[in-house]
């Protein structure tokens, strides 16, 4: 598109992640004309899935929970031919590797769970009290006090070897936070997700979600173009309308903006401080035996290295590997001077040989397919919890993402249909208010 051109449309959504495309989708079924610009060459933002080498790779380890209100809300799940990881842990101990399964989920593991000597009765009793208020009244913990999740577990009474061996290492992962800094709340709604939910990964990889995503607002009637750079968010003009400057000369003239990009480029495109984020590192080995037979999500309790998880992600879905290899994927937790200092990012060697030692086998041959630094993996959710930060930004700005709500895929989407609930508000009067 020339520099001379300037396309015109209602809204304008820049980024084509699950919150750019849920808004997207909410808008254009109300007969809106729609158009997301994305940079990247296929949608997603952080949920993509490339091919490299025959291997599928995601972006990250990646997880998506079908308990999650928003995907059984706007996801098929059937359609993504999703497959379940095992609802349990292997942890290292010293010595050997226990496994630690879901007792409704996986009864036959029961004997297994209880001779782990992770399991003494009063952590069950103190993890008990911290689980059961979520569990039966998730709203009172969102409404409630907050405080960081490692003064929320002392409170609790949960100091045992549950704790340091097998929730702090499971949730660093999760949460991409390994000293107990997340907000409580937040940390127990995801566990409360967690234990409802069978969490799993597409067949075809996580970026098959945003491509379902992407079909449904296209389905809808909007436009959704990739490999298109949004440079400048212009001022609004006398007929009340903005222009949306792009990177190759165009533009697009629309009566709203929906800016729907990842937290690190938020503040480059409107007048709002940069989210804090936390970052994670994940390392994709092809491997020609497995190192574990089970499908099971792996730690080290004995915290030494640093991998806070580990899987043989083929277990689960076959196709991200070819016939005949094995596809491990290990992450660790990516500091903030990694971003300048090389130096301070976790190391290959280190990483193979804890992985060895994980799984009491030789790593050092793997072969190296991709290493993801991901320095802002998440959203940092500290206390006190804050589930919905305004989206309107005036004069028909709007902002939408996983730090606007919650740093998950269901804050994500739900996000994108609050944002395009506060637009179709705004330019049409349809009904659903938001913040």
């Amino acid at each position: 598109m020339g520099s001379s051109t300037t396309d015109e449309t209602d809204v304008v959504v820049v980024g084509a992640g699950l919150a750019g495309l849920r808004c997207a989708a909410r808008i254009a079924a109300s007969g809106l004309a729609v158009t997301v610009l994305e940079a990247a060459d296929v949608v997603g933002g952080r949920q993509r899935t490339d091919e490299v080498d025959g291997f599928r790779l995601d972006r990250g380890f990646q997880v998506l929970n079908p308990a999650y209100p928003a995907v059984r809300r706007w996801v098929d799940v059937d359609a993504l031919d999703l497959r379940h990881f095992p609802v349990g842990v292997q942890v290292r101990r010293d010595g050997r590797l226990v496994r630690l399964a879901h007792p409704l989920r996986h009864p036959g593991e029961l004997p297994r769970t209880l001779g782990s000597g992770l399991v003494a009765p009063r952590d069950l009793v103190a993890l008990s009290r911290w689980l059961a208020p979520v569990l039966v009244r998730p709203r009172t913990v969102v409404a409630g006090p907050d405080r960081t999740l490692s003064e929320a577990w002392d409170r609790a009474g949960l100091r045992g070897p549950l704790r340091t061996e097998v929730l702090e290492p499971f949730l660093a992962g999760v949460l991409a936070d390994d000293r107990g800094e997340t907000s409580d709340a937040f940390a127990r709604l995801l566990m409360r997700m967690f234990a409802l939910g069978s969490p799993g990964l597409p067949a075809a990889g996580i970026g098959a979600l945003p491509a379902q995503l992407a079909d449904a607002a296209r389905g809808a009637g909007a436009v959704v173009r990739t490999g298109t750079v949004v440079e400048r968010i212009g001022a609004r003009g006398p007929t009340g309308r903005r222009h949306i400057r792009l990177a190759d000369g165009g533009r697009i003239a629309a009566s709203a903006v929906v800016v729907a990009v990842g937290p690190e480029a938020v503040a480059g495109l409107l007048d709002v401080p940069a989210p804090a984020t936390r970052g994670l590192q994940t390392w994709w080995f092809a491997a020609d035996d497995p190192p574990t037979a089970s499908a099971m999500l792996s730690v080290d309790g004995r915290r030494r290295g640093p991998v806070v998880n580990a899987v043989v992600l083929s277990h689960t879905v076959p196709r991200a590997a070819p016939p005949g290899r094995h596809l491990v994927a290990a992450t660790a937790l990516l500091p903030p001077a990694a971003r300048t200092d090389p130096a301070a990012a976790p190391q290959e060697a280190d990483v193979r040989r804890q992985l060895s030692e994980v799984w009491s086998t030789d790593a050092s041959g793997w072969r190296l397919l991709r290493r993801d630094d991901l320095h802002d993996a998440l959203p940092a959710q500290l206390p006190p919890l804050r589930t919905r930060l305004p989206v309107r930004l005036g004069d028909g700005r709007y902002v939408a993402g996983d730090h606007r709500d919650t740093a998950s895929i269901q804050g994500a989407l739900v996000s994108g249909d609050r944002v395009g609930r506060a637009v179709l508000r705004d330019l049409s009067g349809s009904p659903g208010d938001v913040a």
